[in-house]
């Protein structure tokens, strides 16, 4: 099969089966003959908006049959889509707006800026906008993702990947003319390229407004579900239901089930395993970046308990050391990763520098170590950065919040365990009011944070939390914690 363009991608499909369905949400349902024409009408609206070639267009729609037609307009004007959280506070994601400067932002009515157009949710072209195909343009990438730094300013992780698809080609054992589940929010890079990879292939796509676990098992019986996208919180939730809920629904169209973004407890992996079979789990490892993967099937994870994988073909990884040295198996440092087509290959970011040692090396902040087999094994994380139930949470964007707020000093946010999320967010909050109190404190933070950053638990202190230098040791009042087991 010919690379062809995601200009044209939809047209492939609707062309050869014009009358499937290609996407369902709740009891909604599209097919890829009328999706590529209501595609078609955006893209042209979009057009007339200023959109052109290779220009960001920030989608801040919410999971919905919408977001894709958004989407696949956005590629068919050989332009770039920038998904973004539609629960975004207005701050927040002007923040984000400011450093991807789109063309057009889809989701909002209310403009960012006045030189920004904006279209809002639930938007339909007009019915006399033509809808037959637009001529083929090709975006240099075929996605720009959002992501926060660890000084918790925003930053876009642009794809070097251009807009272009060869349905044929194997990528991740997705099925041709299959059946995915993505239960997870598309404007996170997992699910976001989950589903629209299974699109490429012709699949249809099932996805839900948000996660639940008796629906998503529903859900792979009802649409046949072949692949699922996970994070171990979803997983953790599914297994916590009781057995005869769990057990009553048909599974056995399931052939993957991928989890990736968090690490999975072992404990939880070996249930699965048990319960669908030890080739039908898979793990993956690896960045929005796309400067190294490592995956592993169930089956090699029994020979290899605990580990995340071996690197896939087009990566490499070594373990630095404290002092710059490549680390023999078993000795635990940093990981560092790097594309065999050379650094800088993958992706480059808008809003920040990236950050690499010698020969390109780069390292998102993990340490671990490889076995003699050159399985990489990962024992914990070198930034302050917190994963809640698949998301990342940067403590320094939660805590300029908190400070924000009138009476607080100073405040310091960490990640504690979660039986259901893997962390919570804590915040430690010193505040000199006394007056001040934890439900104004919250509100407050509502109107600044999107809900899963503001903080499960506040504890309130009287004694400053930095020192002289300005410094906060979140892993020391981490340690501290969990040892008196709050």
């Amino acid at each position: 099969m010919a690379v062809i363009s995601l200009s044209h991608i939809l047209e492939y499909w609707a062309h050869k089966c014009p009358d499937r369905i290609a996407i369902t949400h709740n009891e909604h349902t599209i097919d890829w003959h009328t999706l590529d024409k209501r595609s078609n009408q955006l893209a042209r609206v979009y057009a007339e908006n200023g959109v052109g070639q290779d220009d960001f267009v920030s989608i801040a729609l919410p999971n919905s049959i919408g977001f894709f037609e958004a989407t696949f307009a956005v590629w068919k004007l050989g332009a770039t889509p920038q998904p973004i959280s539609a629960k975004l506070p207005k701050r927040e994601r002007d923040q984000i707006i400011n450093v991807a400067k789109p063309r057009l932002i889809i989701g909002t009515e209310d403009q960012s800026t006045d030189s920004i157009p904006s279209l809002p949710v639930g938007f339909e072209a007009p019915s006399k906008t033509p809808d037959t195909a637009l001529e083929e343009r090709t975006a240099l990438s075929y996605k720009a993702m959002t992501s926060g730094g660890s000084t918790g300013l925003p930053k876009v992780i642009v794809s070097k990947q251009p807009a272009t698809v060869d349905p044929d080609a194997d990528f991740f054992r997705f099925v041709k003319n299959g059946s995915m589940l993505v239960p997870g929010p598309l404007y996170h890079n997992g699910p976001f390229l989950w589903a629209v990879h299974a699109l490429f292939k012709g699949s249809q796509v099932t996805i839900t407004t948000r996660f639940d676990a008796i629906e998503t098992l529903a859900l792979i019986e009802k649409w046949q579900v072949d692949t699922i996208y996970t994070v171990p919180t979803m997983m953790q939730r599914i297994w916590n239901l009781p057995d005869e809920t769990r057990r009553k629904y048909d599974l056995s169209s399931l052939k993957t089930l991928w989890h990736l973004a968090a690490p999975c407890p072992a404990w939880l992996k070996e249930n699965y395993i048990d319960w669908l079979g030890p080739d039908v789990i898979c793990e993956l490892y690896g960045g929005t970046e796309g400067i190294g993967t490592t995956m592993i099937s169930g089956r090699e994870w029994l020979e290899h308990r605990g580990s995340v994988g071996k690197p896939v073909e087009s990566c490499e990884i070594k373990i630095v050391g404290e002092d710059g040295q490549t680390l023999p198996p078993r000795e635990m440092g940093e990981v560092f990763m790097k594309p065999i087509a050379g650094p800088g290959t993958s992706y480059r970011y808008v809003g920040a520098e990236a950050k690499a040692i010698d020969g390109g090396w780069e390292s998102l902040g993990d340490l671990g170590y490889l076995d003699e087999d050159g399985y990489l094994y990962l024992s914990d994380r070198l930034t302050d950065m917190i994963l809640s139930g698949g998301a990342n949470i940067y403590p320094a964007e939660v805590e300029a919040a908190i400070e924000a707020f009138p009476g607080v000093r100073s405040s310091a946010v960490i990640g504690l365990p979660h039986e259901d999320l893997g962390n919570a967010v804590h915040a430690i909050v010193d505040i000199q009011d006394t007056d001040c109190n934890e439900d104004d404190l919250l509100a407050h933070l509502g109107e600044h944070l999107v809900r899963y950053k503001i903080p499960r638990s506040i504890e309130i202190v009287r004694q400053p939390l930095r020192d002289d230098s300005g410094k906060v040791r979140r892993r020391s009042l981490r340690e501290k914690r969990l040892k008196e087991n709050l």
